[in-house]
Formats: C-alpha cells, sequence, structure tokens
C-alpha cells in the first residue's frame, strides 16, 4: 500500500490540553481516516514537546524536576486519543532518549555542511512564543501574540544556525510548489518574510542558566534552543537516522499547525533540512486561532475551552463535528456554549440522529432491509454516492465545506421521507412502500460511510446497526 505520512506541531506540556490544538489533532485525524479509506497505509504522528525555558520555569513553580513535571504532563495529551476518538499511531515525546540522539545528529550534519557558528546573543526575546522578536514585529512594544508578557532583553554567546544562508533556495521551494502552504494566503505570508530577508537564529542557550535540553553534541555548557530540538521530531518519530527504511518510506509527509508556527514550520525547518541535506516537508497546512466569546482565551480571563469537559456533557463526536463544521479551517473562529448547543442539536440531535432513528424504526418494523450494501472503503475508493466531491473538499483541506455537503446530503434524504411518506403508502401499496425504505436504508448506510472519517464513533454505530437489522440508541440526545 502506498505510505501518507501526517504529522501536527507537538505541543508544550506546561499547560492542559485546551480546544486550540483538538481544532488541529482533529482535523488531522480527519485527513488520517480519510486516507486509509483510499487504501494508503497512514502514519499519524503527534506527541509533546518537553525542553525549553516555559517548562523549566513552570516544574520549578511547582518545586518539581523537569523530567518529572513532563512525565506528569504527557498523559494529560495521549488522554486526547479515547477523549477526541483519535487514530494517531505515533506519539513522540521530545524528552524520549531515541528522540535526543537523533536531534544531536540532525545538529552535527547541519554544523558539517557549514550552517552552525558560535557568537554573541543579543535580541529580545518573547517566552511566550519561545522565539526572538523584531521591533517590526512588535505592536506597542509587546509580541501580538503574548501581550501580557513582557519582552525579555538577553545577551549571551550562543550558538546560531545560519538562516540567512537560505532566502533563495526557499523561495525556489515556494516558487516549485505553489500549494507547499496551505492556505494561499499564509504562502504568500511567509513568502514575504523571506524575501525581506533572513537574519541567522540562535539554537542553543547557556547550561547553566537554562540547563532542561539537548545537549549540544561537544560542548557540555550549552543546550539546544527548543525549536530546534522540538521541529526534529517529525523525522525522528520515523526512526531517523537509524531506521533508514522506514524514514524513506514514510517522509515527506504533511504537517499540521497552528498560524503561530508558520515561520517555524514553512521556513526555518525546511532551512534546516535542506542543510542536514534532507528533503523538505511535502506540505504544511496552517489553521487559524479559536477565540471565546471574541476574547483570546487565556487562563488569566477564565474562558479556556476545556476540551475533555465539552466531551464530558455532549459526547466526542459532537466536539468533533463543531470543530470540522463550527471552524472555518484556515481563519479565526468563535467558540461560545450557545453557538456549541445550537449546532449540536441542529446538525445532529435533530438533524443525523433523527434521521438515522426513523429510518431504521420504519425498516426495522416493516422487515424492509437492502439486500445488498456498499463497503465504506469501495465507496470511497470509486468516488460513489457522493463521496467524490467530500473527497475534493478534503483533497484541499476544507473541512467545513466537506461537512457540509454530507449535511445537504441529509437534508435531501430528509425530504425524500417527507415527500414520498413511504409509512404512510405501507397501507396501499407495501411492495413499493418496502422498496422505498430499503432505499433509505442504503441512503442511510452510505452516509454513514460518509461521515466515518468526521464521525467516526456516530458512524460505527449506524453501520452497526443496520447490518444487526435493527435501530441505533439514541446517538445525540437533544440538550
Amino acid at each position: 500500500m502506498p505510505r501518507y505520512y501526517l504529522t501536527t506541531t507537538t505541543p508544550y506540556v506546561n499547560a492542559k490540553p485546551h480546544i486550540g490544538f483538538a481544532l488541529e489533532i482533529v482535523q488531522a485525524d480527519v485527513i488520517a481516516r480519510y486516507r486509509r479509506l483510499l487504501g494508503d497505509e497512514v502514519v499519524f504522528n503527534t506527541g509533546t514537546d518537553e525542553h525549553g525555558v516555559k517548562i523549566y520555569q513552570q516544574a520549578l513553580s511547582e518545586g518539581k524536576d523537569p523530567q518529572t513535571y513532563v512525565d506528569e504532563y504527557a498523559p494529560k495529551f495521549s488522554a486526547l486519543k479515547d477523549a477526541l476518538d483519535l487514530s494517531y499511531t505515533n506519539f513522540i515525546r521530545t524528552s524520549n532518549p531515541a528522540h535526543k540522539a537523533a536531534a544531536q545528529e540532525f545538529w552535527k550534519r547541519c554544523d558539517r555542511n557549514g550552517d552552525i557558528e558560535k557568537k554573541l546573543y543579543k535580541i529580545k526575546y518573547c517566552i511566550g512564543c519561545e522565539l526572538e522578536k523584531t521591533d517590526s514585529e512588535l505592536v506597542d512594544g509587546r509580541c501580538p501574540i503574548h501581550p501580557n508578557l513582557a519582552l525579555e532583553f538577553r545577551e549571551e554567546e550562543n550558538y546560531f544556525f545560519k538562516f540567512s544562508r537560505y532566502g533563495e533556495r526557499l523561495l525556489a521551494l515556494y516558487d516549485a510548489h505553489p500549494d507547499f502552504v496551505v492556505p494561499d494566503f499564509r504562502l504568500r505570508e511567509i513568502r514575504q518574510f523571506v524575501a525581506a530577508g533572513l537574519q541567522d537564529f540562535s539554537i542553543s542557550r547557556l547550561k547553566e542558566k537554562m540547563p532542561w535540553g539537548v545537549p549540544v553534541p561537544g560542548d557540555d555548557t550549552q543546550v539546544m534552543y527548543v525549536w530546534f530540538d522540538a521541529l526534529v521530531n517529525y523525522i525522528s518519530t520515523l526512526g531517523w537516522p537509524g531506521d533508514q527504511e522506514n524514514f524513506q518510506a514514510s517522509w515527506p509527509g504533511v504537517q499540521f499547525a497552528g498560524k503561530d508556527n508558520l515561520r517555524q514550520q514553512s521556513a526555518m525547518w525546511q532551512a534546516m533540512l535542506m542543510s542536514a541535506d534532507l528533503p523538505c516537508s511535502k506540505k504544511i497546512v496552517i489553521h487559524g486561532f479559536i477565540t471565546s466569546g471574541g476574547q483570546k482565551m487565556s487562563k488569566s480571563l477564565g474562558n479556556v475551552i476545556d476540551p475533555f469537559d465539552l466531551v464530558a456533557e455532549y459526547g466526542t463526536d459532537a466536539v468533533r463535528h463543531w470543530l470540522l463544521r463550527g471552524m472555518t479551517p484556515f481563519e479565526d473562529g468563535d467558540f461560545t456554549l450557545e453557538k456549541f448547543k445550537e449546532m449540536y442539536n441542529a446538525d445532529l440531535a435533530n438533524g443525523v440522529g433523527n434521521l438515522a432513528a426513523r429510518i431504521t424504526t420504519m425498516a426495522a418494523a416493516h422487515d424492509a432491509w437492502p439486500p445488498q450494501l456498499i463497503e465504506p472503503e469501495r465507496l470511497w475508493q470509486k468516488g460513489d454516492m457522493g463521496a467524490g466531491p467530500v473527497s475534493h473538499d478534503l483533497g484541499e483541506f476544507q473541512f467545513d465545506k466537506a461537512v457540509n455537503a454530507i449535511w445537504e446530503g441529509i437534508k435531501h434524504i430528509d425530504l425524500h421521507i417527507q415527500t414520498k411518506e413511504p409509512f404512510k403508502k405501507v397501507k396501499t401499496d407495501p411492495v413499493e412502500a418496502k422498496q422505498d425504505m430499503a432505499f433509505l436504508v442504503t441512503q442511510l448506510w452510505n452516509t454513514a460511510a460518509l461521515i466515518t472519517p468526521f464521525l467516526p464513533g456516530t458512524a460505527m454505530k449506524i453501520q452497526a446497526a443496520i447490518k444487526d437489522r435493527a435501530v441505533p440508541p439514541v446517538l445525540f440526545p437533544r440538550k
């Protein structure tokens, strides 16, 4: 089977998982499930970023050793697998010894190619981004992404990556692959950033000031800058450099990231790969932020949305549905509980849930089941019964459009029931009525096949009920 590799970013473990990362990992999960339906062997990576000053400071504030701290927090992120019904195959932790060894080998290759040098480091630094900031990036002297954090002014001797050498090669990459970054306006944004001229960036920190990181090869006084270390996880999870067979079969891959990661994923990481003489990524998919009631989510404002709480109240597929249909895939979107409940009742309780109950109840009452059904994989691979347009939207990562198309189909099935009224016709023309009911069961089955990548639990329950010739339990109780 052809292999398809995709990965999310690896979130810091200095706080519990929030709804913003849930958006990213659910988007990636939809593509992973979709590619499996097409017949691909999918390698799907996620994990946790466990080094850097933010984690070091948080561990100290709790009176814990950093490794103990990350060992406690990493399971909170792996718990998303059950909560959001995720199908990832790899969960990488950057404190893992194999990852550290890969990061050190990556450093050595960049060093051998003349792209690492030691020099004085004097910059304005945002702890929230773990990035240095130029004056042009600041708003009122603060980072626009973390305006509540004062910038740090740092001066020390560190190692630098010669990012400035790669401007022309990066622009050539973007020219050769006009869909390298999705959406296109993010590609224009990163192109403008690169064309304006690149500055070398620091890739190490003094160990005596910040000891929590991967040791720099050949220099015990320095540890790697968190971004240099963390980005290597996309290939260390594949066994690089030791398992070349697995690496070459999988890489390059598709990467999902938030808009605050655009520079790191589509420019810094690509230049690092070029320096190490490795293939660049296949594609970078950039999503927007989720605000809460029109405001940026913040613990101090008390408006952070906990995905585990939402799942506990409404169920996994309800949360997945909102992330996919309630959010535009590339722009910022706003969450309120009122909007969430409205979509839940309209689309799920009164929509697919009610439709499944009506059709299976009719079929069970009159033994009107279809003699043959198309397996979901075949339907997707042939593009039948609406799978073609949905595949097109997924190919462009337009998750909301794909779900909208499926829900238009659900409306048409509802309209068919209302106009044909097979439950009434069964008294006057039982043969035709039963044929129509069997047709509706087939349509419901095909709908379940279409929603499989998006709402896998719901799809499975509908398919199981049809196979058992039974009415499924209530899929979405009205709230």
